[in-house]
């Protein structure tokens, strides 16, 4: 009897964690993907310097972190990792940001876009994008089931990944993929961008070199360039939007920020920038350099303010 009362305990708590789990994956695209042709390469993973390394990423997705619902404020972000269009930084600039997000009671989806190098990808430069709208259409398409509120679901994007967290602010309406089913439908515009030490800019001594030509190759044209210079794309419905940059960044430059909060201040859109004279270039959380890591709770303050205006 003692034996069949723990087999039964043990099967209605696997149920039970089956139907409350917070964390997740959902597949971006369950029929075909799109701008995919078939190759013979794989996803990898990675340990470099002690951060997950993800590159051939072949099925884009969203890892989906729920807070408790105790906790949970109705907000919702996606998270952009970046990696200079050659990988992701996965859990440095993904699931780690997420788990912090859950903490303070924001639902949080890291993206793993696919990467524009990638054999598997036919048009490298719209690959990226293709993604990160495809996963906003999806968290907005299953508000219900996250647990978020109107106007509440944002996008925070780090160095290329703030590249296209930007492109994705600034782009939301481009079609750049043929419209599958009734969530292609929904606006894949964020309510708001969280960037931190972000590529902005595609323009030369301004961009970081591996990420333009990652995107757009060695040889890209001065149109194709302008099109992902997101400076250059700013209008008036473009999201509120936080920046965070170290002044001492030699990978990114700072005027990649600067660029992009005077681009937004001449369309009168809502714009929070904090500049650091220390942290250098992918510095995360920001706990090697004293005084960095007060990002975080910054950019927490300047969320729960917009979304309590709404």
């Amino acid at each position: 009897m003692k034996t069949l009362i723990l087999i039964a305990c043990t099967v209605l708590g696997s149920a039970l964690h089956a139907q409350t789990t917070n964390e997740y994956t959902i597949n971006l695209w369950p029929n075909d993907i799109p701008n995919h042709v078939t190759s013979s390469s794989k996803e990898e993973a990675s340990n470099a310097n002690h951060i997950l390394w993800i590159t051939h990423v072949q099925t884009p997705s969203i890892d989906v972190y729920l807070p408790t619902r105790r906790i949970a404020t109705g907000a919702g972000v996606l998270i952009c990792p970046g990696g200079g269009y050659g990988g992701l930084a996965y859990d440095w600039e993904g699931t780690d940001i997420a788990k912090w997000l859950n903490a303070k009671g924001i639902a949080a989806f890291v993206l793993k876009y696919r990467l524009p190098g990638d054999a598997s990808v036919k048009t490298p430069n719209l690959a990226p994008l293709q993604d990160a709208q495809r996963a906003m259409r999806i968290i907005k398409g299953r508000m219900t089931e996250f647990h978020l509120e109107e106007g509440k679901i944002g996008v925070m994007g780090f160095s290329a990944g703030g590249h296209l967290a930007s492109t994705l602010g600034t782009q939301y309406n481009r079609e750049v993929y043929p419209k599958s089913d009734s969530l292609d439908q929904l606006s894949a515009r964020p309510d708001f961008m969280a960037l931190v030490y972000p590529v902005i800019s595609m323009k030369k001594d301004i961009t970081h070199e591996g990420s333009q030509i990652n995107l757009l190759g060695k040889d890209a044209s001065e149109k194709l360039i302008n099109q992902y210079s997101n400076e250059l794309q700013v209008t008036t419905d473009t999201p509120p939007t936080f920046l965070i940059h170290a002044t001492d960044d030699g990978a990114v430059p700072v005027q990649n920020s600067l660029l992009f909060f005077d681009a937004l201040t001449k369309k009168e859109v809502p714009v929070e920038m904090h500049l650091f004279p220390k942290g250098g270039h992918g510095f995360a959380f920001g706990y090697d350099t004293k005084g960095l890591s007060e990002w975080t709770v910054l950019c927490y303050n300047w969320i729960q303010a917009l979304s309590s205006s709404k």
